[in-house]
């Protein structure tokens, strides 16, 4: 990290940056050099949900403050920094749901084993497995397994949700904690910092996904380069196309309009003609009625078939034999 903060100001000069980092990137130590260095460094990090716990007891009393419709802060001032703890409802009702479909799946999953009749090692295999799915869910469970010579009963083999752990996780779900050394800044304003990462995060995961800049099976560089230019294009026509669909229309996704469009394709219509030639009709195919209403939602406008072309598919005569002609 410090290499890389020397690396840009070696770069581009001295300026007034913010960075904006993923919790888990800057050390403390880091964070306190980017604070005390002659020319302080600004930075915005997102902090793991521990510290939020510790600052719970600092956080409780104050205020929530409204900066827009679907988000609240509070804001805490400590040690030279300002902390940000957002709730947002819509983040709520996503975590929360998220929540509840992992711990349903894993607590029939448990009820399943127990009717199995496994034994010790399969038994903890599964379980495993089953926790590795369910993620951050296992941990609001408390098992009780046999030891190593018990059977597998009812008794030795029981489980049961800690109250306490899901009252505290449901108490911090949609809720998240930002530190800054920007102590007089908007809170706003912070907000937008933060979810501009969130949105480079996106843009990642729809590079791999969506445009399948991975895996590249290029062994040259120009030609690696060339696969990630012709990617980087890609996404700009759908960041173009998501800012269309933001005006004209908001309830679609591009990745849902690009699915739409997959039914649409280019043909080549190809028919012989008695005179031994080839009349070749490029079409596309003609759209739904659901396409329809959604180019006439979007504005745009399909260009004419295009023209058919005739084509001589008959042998060429040798240069040779035109002489001898």
């Amino acid at each position: 990290m410090r290499a890389f903060l020397a690396k840009i100001e070696k770069q581009y000069g001295k300026a007034r940056r913010v960075w904006v980092m993923d919790r888990g990137i800057p050390t403390e130590e880091v964070l306190a050099e980017m604070r005390q260095s002659e020319t302080p460094v600004s930075y915005l990090v997102g902090t793991p949900k521990g510290r939020l716990n510790k600052l719970e007891s600092d956080l409780l009393p104050l205020p929530w403050e409204k900066v827009r419709d679907s988000l609240s802060v509070k804001l805490l001032k400590q040690e030279g920094e300002l902390y940000v703890l957002a709730c947002s409802p819509a983040r709520q009702a996503k975590e929360r749901a998220m929540r509840r479909r992992r711990l349903r799946q894993y607590w029939n999953r448990l009820k399943e084993l127990q009717k199995q009749k496994l034994n010790r090692d399969q038994l903890l295999m599964k379980v495993g497995a089953a926790k590795k799915e369910a993620g951050n869910a296992a941990r609001l469970v408390e098992l009780t397994l046999p030891s190593p010579r018990q059977k597998i009963t009812p008794e030795t083999f029981c489980f049961s949700v800690n109250r306490d752990k899901l009252r505290t996780v449901r108490r911090h779900e949609g809720q998240y904690l930002l530190r800054s050394n920007l102590q007089c800044e908007n809170p706003a304003t912070l907000w937008k910092y933060y979810i501009q990462l969130v949105e480079v995060e996106q843009a990642f995961k729809t590079l791999k996904s969506d445009l399948s800049l991975r895996p590249i099976y290029h062994q040259k560089d120009h030609r690696i380069e060339a696969h990630i230019f012709v990617a980087f294009l890609a996404y700009c026509l759908q960041i173009t196309l998501q800012q269309r669909l933001k005006a004209l229309a908001p309830g679609l996704t591009a990745r849902a309009v690009l699915e739409k469009f997959e039914s649409m394709q280019m043909v080549d219509v190809h028919l012989p003609t008695t005179d031994g030639k080839e009349l070749r009709l490029p079409r596309y195919t003609e759209p739904s009625p659901e396409l329809v209403l959604l180019l006439m939602r979007l504005k745009l406008k399909l260009p004419p078939q295009p023209r058919p072309e005739l084509l001589d598919k008959r042998p060429a005569i040798p240069a040779a034999a035109l002489i001898l002609t």
